[in-house]
């Protein structure tokens, strides 16, 4: 599955970045939720999520990159998340983080930055409905993919089918045609692309070549 970021989206014509979202052949949408505490930039808040909501037709993948998450989990459940991804460096008390976004009835995500190992999911894994590994440093747009990444993607494919979990795996930050392919074939499920696909001639044909990559 592809999921483009709207955070490389041209801002001043959102609606129609998105009606080419549904459009086209992705299958979430992809919401960078930024407040520049965790991490070192401010992306959009509630008024424009509503915006986005108002024109999406794809389901809401929400990526918050905040501290103190579980603080607007009602709220994010109003704004139609469909899938809600916490970072594991910014939850104490992860369990329950997930379980309150699940009683919202949404879907529940861990995202783990690059240097986070994977063994810190081993009592969780079966809790959650995806991992998110960032193969960057979360916070911008546009960085060059950390190649570690193959290996993180090949030990928790590892750890959910030992586990027999039913996480799927998600990889933000880089991908392009080639990481693309490389991480379909380690295991990888959902692939996030922003500025690939919103800074190409033709977005809509990039989706298409990356989900068959």
């Amino acid at each position: 599955m592809i999921a483009p970021s709207l955070l490389s989206a041209d801002f001043g014509n959102l609606k129609t970045e998105i009606e080419m979202l549904n459009a086209s052949q992705a299958d979430w949408i992809h919401l960078d939720i930024m407040d520049g505490v965790f991490v070192p930039n401010i992306s959009f808040g509630f008024p424009v999520i509503e915006a986005i909501k108002k024109y999406a037709k794809k389901p809401l993948d929400m990526h918050l990159m905040i501290v103190e998450p579980q603080k607007f989990i009602r709220e994010f459940k109003n704004a139609d998340a469909y899938m809600l991804t916490v970072h594991y460096e910014t939850c104490t008390h992860l369990h329950r983080t997930i379980q309150q976004i699940k009683s919202e009835g949404m879907k529940a995500g861990v995202s783990l930055n690059p240097h986070t190992p994977i063994s810190l999911l081993e009592d969780i894994i079966c809790d959650v409905d995806m991992v998110m590994l960032m193969s960057v440093n979360p916070g911008f747009g546009g960085q060059q993919f950390i190649e570690n990444t193959y290996k993180k993607v090949l030990r928790l494919k590892e750890l959910i089918l030992r586990k027999k979990s039913k996480a799927l795996i998600e990889v933000d930050g880089g991908v392009n045609y080639e990481t693309a392919k490389k991480l379909f074939d380690c295991g990888a499920d959902v692939l996030v692309a922003g500025s690939f696909v919103f800074n190409s001639d033709n977005p809509s044909e990039v989706i298409s070549r990356l989900k068959y990559s």
